[in-house]
């Protein structure tokens, strides 16, 4: 299956990315970090909030198969940079399930935090740090 993706130099460092099924637009902007004004959501940005969304995607169709409700199911995620080559060195951040989920329903769903497709896709240098 594939997906086409439009994107659009808009000016101002900005790109318009125009998903192709339904027509939905996002914008991106350049980091502060890398000399742009940080309006929006950076490409990198886009990765790391990629990666919290299929996660948390895969955990909840895993959880509706054994019949265990994560609504409200959250992913605090941090994207870590290195220069020289500037890319992303590592992704952290804090998942924290629902009140009363026991702890052996939380390791189940945890170790599904490597079947998600876009952890599969991240080269394996770049880190996956979830507590």
């Amino acid at each position: 299956m594939s997906v086409k993706i439009n994107a659009r130099y808009a000016g101002g460092d900005q790109v318009e990315l125009e998903h192709g099924p339904s027509k939905n637009k996002i914008m991106t902007d350049l980091p502060v970090d890398n000399g742009g004004r940080g309006r929006t959501f950076s490409p990198t940005d886009l990765l790391a909030s990629a990666l919290a969304s299929c996660i948390l995607t895969i955990m909840a169709k895993a959880a509706e198969r054994d019949g265990v409700n994560i609504q409200g199911t959250s992913i605090s995620i941090e994207k870590h940079m290195q220069e020289n080559p500037r890319r992303i060195s590592k992704f952290t951040g804090i998942l924290t399930f629902p009140a009363g989920l026991s702890e052996e329903k939380k390791k189940k769903l945890q170790s599904y935090i490597q079947a998600c497709p876009v952890h599969r896709s991240l080269h394996p240098d770049i880190q996956v740090e979830l507590a």
